[in-house]
C-alpha cells in the first residue's frame, strides 16, 4: 500500500504555528516517499466552528507551498473530507462496537457526573468513569435488552462509551518515541457517540483515518494520551492500525511550556502564518509582517529534526529529499523568534531585486512617499539596499533619505566638523556644478582625481559628503547614493549640510 498521511485540523480558529509544523512534517513525509497527503477537517465539535477558519486553513498551506493532495473541493477519492458531512458513516461503526461489547450506552445525567466529580475532589481524588465503577453507573451494561430500548424509545440522553478492557498491558511502537507501555486500568471509557448524532474525535478519527487507508499518523505530542485508546479501536475493529510518530511540542522562547499565541502577543512575534481578525483586534500573521514562505518553511521543518549535519538553509525540495521521521527528535522544540529573521534575511537575499519591487512600492505608499525615481531606479535601490534588509518593510527604513532630505545630522558625526570641513565641502560643491555625472565609475574617478588635485584627503571629504546626503554615517557605496539621488539633489543637499 503506498504511503497515506493526513493533516486533521480542527476549524476553532486560526492555525497556530504548531499545526503548520505537523501539516508541514506529513506532506513531507508523503512527497519523501510518492504518497499522498491529504487534509480533512474535524468539525465534530460544532460548537467550536469558527466561520472562516477552514478557509484561513487552505490559504495557509497553498501560501506556504505544501497544499494537500486531497481535501474539500479537490480529488475527493475517499469523500466527504468534512467530518460533519459524514455523521451517517460513524453510526454504522458504533453499532458495531456495541455489538461486539465494546462499547456500551452510558445514560448518566450532566448532574449526576459532576456531583460524582465533585464527591472525588472531596477525597482527594479524580473521578473516572471506567473499569472500577462502571457497572455502579447508569449504563446499559447491568440492564436488560426491553429495558434498554425503553430508555432509547424514550428518548433518554445517551453517550456510547468505550469499554476499556481490564488489567491488560498494551505495548506499541511510536516511529519516534519507540516502545510504549500503558495499563489499560489507568484508563477511563472515553465517549465516542452522543444522543445528537455527532461522534466524538476519537471515533471519527480511528473510522476516517481506516476508511482513507491512512498509512502513517504523524500528529502533535498532545495526543500522546489518546494512543493507548487508538490502537484499541483498531482492535475492537479488527483493523490494522497505521503507523504512528508523535512530533515534539514547539516551545516557548523563554521557559519551559507550550508556545501560546499569549507568547507571541508578549513578545511581539507571529504565532499564525497568516493573519487573523477579529472584533477583538488584529493577530500578527507571518506572511503580513513580511517573512518569505521558504523561510516559514526552513524554521518550521527545523522545530525537533535536523539532517544530521550543520546545515542550516534547506529548499523545500532539499527537505522532501532529506526528511526522515527516525530523525525528529523526542524533546520538545525552543521557538527563536530572533533566529527566524535570521532565515528571512537569508531568503530575501536570493530574491531578485526586481522580485522585490512589488512590495517595495507598497511600503513607499504605505509612507505616502512621491518621488520621480523610474522602476528601473528602484530596482537599483533594491540592490543597494537589501543586503541590510531582513524584510521587504526594511527598505523603506534603509533607503527613506532616498525620498527625505535630511534634516538633522547624526550628532557624533556633526561633532566632527570643523572650518576646513564646511571649505572642503564648499570647494566640492562649486567643482561638482559643472562636473560631469554621467555613471557611478566616472563620478567616483573624477572625484578622486579632484581630490588628488586639490592635495586633499579622502578622508577629509567622504565622512562629511555621506553625512551632508544621508544624514548618518551609513548606507551603500557613496558613490551610489549620489548617482541614484542626482546631481540637483546632491547639490542641495550639500549647500544645506554647509548651512
Amino acid at each position: 500500500m503506498s504511503v497515506r498521511v493526513r493533516f486533521a485540523p480542527s476549524p476553532t480558529g486560526p492555525l497556530h504555528i504548531g499545526g503548520v509544523r505537523t501539516a508541514l512534517f506529513n506532506y513531507l513525509f508523503a512527497k519523501k516517499h510518492g504518497g499522498t497527503f491529504y487534509l480533512r477537517v474535524e468539525d465534530t465539535d460544532q460548537t467550536r466552528f469558527v466561520p472562516g477558519a477552514e478557509a484561513y486553513i487552505m490559504e495557509a498551506l497553498d501560501w506556504l507551498g505544501i497544499a494537500p493532495d486531497e481535501t474539500l473541493g479537490k480529488n475527493e477519492k475517499y469523500g466527504p473530507y468534512r467530518q460533519s458531512e459524514r455523521k451517517e458513516i460513524y453510526q454504522q461503526y458504533v453499532q458495531e462496537l456495541l455489538h461486539k461489547g465494546w462499547a456500551y450506552y452510558a445514560f448518566d445525567t450532566p448532574e449526576a457526573l459532576d456531583a460524582l466529580r465533585k464527591e472525588a475532589e472531596a477525597n482527594g481524588q479524580n473521578f473516572m468513569y471506567g473499569w472500577h465503577n462502571r457497572m455502579q453507573l447508569n449504563t446499559s451494561l447491568h440492564c436488560t435488552e426491553q429495558e434498554l430500548q425503553e430508555k432509547l424509545a424514550k428518548g433518554l440522553p445517551y453517550v456510547v462509551r468505550f469499554k476499556i478492557p481490564e488489567n491488560q498491558t498494551l505495548v506499541f511502537h511510536d516511529i519516534i518515541r519507540g516502545e510504549i507501555q500503558v495499563e489499560t486500568n489507568t484508563l477511563d471509557d472515553k465517549v465516542l457517540f452522543k444522543s445528537d448524532g455527532m461522534p466524538t474525535y476519537h471515533l471519527a478519527n480511528i473510522v476516517d483515518d481506516h476508511l482513507m487507508e491512512t498509512t502513517h499518523v504523524i500528529r502533535g505530542e498532545e495526543w500522546l494520551p489518546s494512543l493507548a485508546l487508538h490502537v484499541l479501536l483498531y482492535r475492537a475493529f479488527d483493523w490494522k492500525a497505521p503507523e504512528f510518530a508523535h512530533l515534539p511540542l514547539i516551545l516557548k522562547p523563554i521557559g519551559n511550556g507550550k508556545l501560546s499565541k499569549r507568547d507571541g502577543d508578549k513578545y511581539g512575534f507571529p504565532v499564525f502564518p497568516l493573519e487573523w481578525k477579529t472584533e477583538e483586534g488584529i493577530s500578527m500573521g507571518y506572511r503580513e509582517q513580511g517573512y518569505l514562505p521558504e523561510a516559514v518553511v526552513n524554521f518550521l521543518a527545523l522545530l525537533g529534526w535536523n539532517d544530521g549535519t550543520e546545515q542550516e538553509l534547506f529548499t523545500l525540495e532539499e527537505l522532501v529529499q532529506k526528511f526522515d521521521l527516525h530523525r525528529v527528535h523526542k524533546a520538545g522544540a525552543k521557538f527563536d523568534p530572533e533566529k527566524n529573521k535570521w532565515f528571512n534575511h537569508q531568503y530575501l537575499q536570493k530574491q531578485t531585486p526586481e522580485s522585490l519591487l512589488e512590495g517595495f512600492v507598497k511600503e513607499l505608499q504605505k509612507h505616502q512617499i512621491t518621488h520621480s525615481y523610474s522602476n528601473a531606479q528602484l530596482v537599483q535601490m533594491i540592490g543597494l539596499l537589501k543586503e541590510r534588509a531582513h524584510f521587504v518593510q526594511d527598505l523603506w527604513e534603509l533607503s527613506h533619505y532616498f525620498f527625505v532630505a535630511p534634516t538633522a545630522y547624526d550628532e557624533k558625526a556633526k561633532a566632527k566638523w570643523t572650518e576646513e570641513t564646511k571649505q572642503i565641502l564648499q570647494q566640492y560643491h562649486n567643482w561638482l556644478q559643472t562636473a560631469a555625472f554621467t555613471n557611478v565609475e566616472q563620478l567616483e574617478n573624477d572625484t578622486k582625481q579632484w581630490l588628488t588635485d586639490q592635495n586633499i584627503g579622502l578622508g577629509k571629504l567622504m565622512p562629511a559628503l555621506r553625512l551632508s546626503l544621508v544624514g548618518a554615517l551609513q548606507g551603500p557605496h557613496l558613490f551610489d547614493i549620489a548617482f541614484l539621488l542626482g546631481k540637483p539633489q546632491v547639490l542641495q543637499r550639500i549647500q544645506q549640510a554647509i548651512a
